[in-house]
């Protein structure tokens, strides 16, 4: 991954940006380029500095 790609996503759009299931908060996960929501564990893929947020697109992420 380049520099570009890991400071491309704009922390200002987790202000707006919810979990499009639970719409709660998310939480963002830089070295994985990730948009995680804790409480149903799944994680939402950033491309290209734009997030993914569809249900089929996202990782299901497991406890510690």
């Amino acid at each position: 991954m380049t520099e570009t790609q890991a400071t491309a996503f704009d922390r200002h759009m987790l202000e707006a940006l919810v979990c499009p299931v639970t719409h709660g908060p998310l939480r963002y996960d830089a070295a994985r380029q990730e948009l995680v929501s804790e409480t149903i564990g799944l994680a939402f893929p950033i491309r290209e500095g734009i997030p993914v947020m569809l249900v089929g697109e996202a990782r299901q992420v497991k406890a510690d």
